[in-house]
């Protein structure tokens, strides 16, 4: 049985994680992933606030284990990088699915990302249009064809 049709008969949404410090792009990727079906998509601000969530800390107490993560790489306090290298050193945390969702480019920030443990590496798409197609795809993948391990 597909994770999807057990995620249906079972009505459990994919927990998406949003690491993202911008407001405007946190804004677009909620309108983006709103009309998209059994995602949950939680935000935090910051990498140690996305640490402190993964690991369920203080306010994120509560906090339910993610089957995914979006991860943005330029953040104050803690980067992207500085996250997913945390994460997987973390043997409670280095089996969540990480994918770097960024504005950069370069080269160097791609291959660093898979260095460090990401799964997949996207440049943000611009528009809103580009974001929920995205956001459909992303969650088509991690849903139907995607197998993760559960928390």
């Amino acid at each position: 049985m597909s994770r999807e049709a057990v995620r249906r008969r079972d009505h459990q949404p994919l927990r998406i994680l949003l690491v993202e410090d911008n407001d405007d792009d946190v804004v677009m990727l909620l309108e983006a992933f709103a009309g998209v079906p059994l995602v949950r998509l939680d935000t935090v601000r910051d990498g140690e606030e996305a640490l402190a969530y993964l690991r369920r800390e203080g306010k994120h107490k509560n906090a339910g284990l993610p089957g995914l993560l979006l991860l943005d790489i330029k953040m104050p306090k803690k980067d992207g990088f500085g996250v997913l290298r945390e994460m997987k050193a973390d043997p409670a945390l280095r089996h969540v699915p990480v994918i770097v969702l960024t504005t950069s480019s370069r080269e160097e920030d791609i291959v660093r990302s898979y260095v460090e443990g990401a799964c997949s590496y996207l440049q943000k798409p611009v528009g809103l249009t580009s974001l929920q197609n995205m956001a459909r795809q992303l969650a088509a993948y991690w849903t139907e064809l995607a197998r993760v391990p559960t928390a």
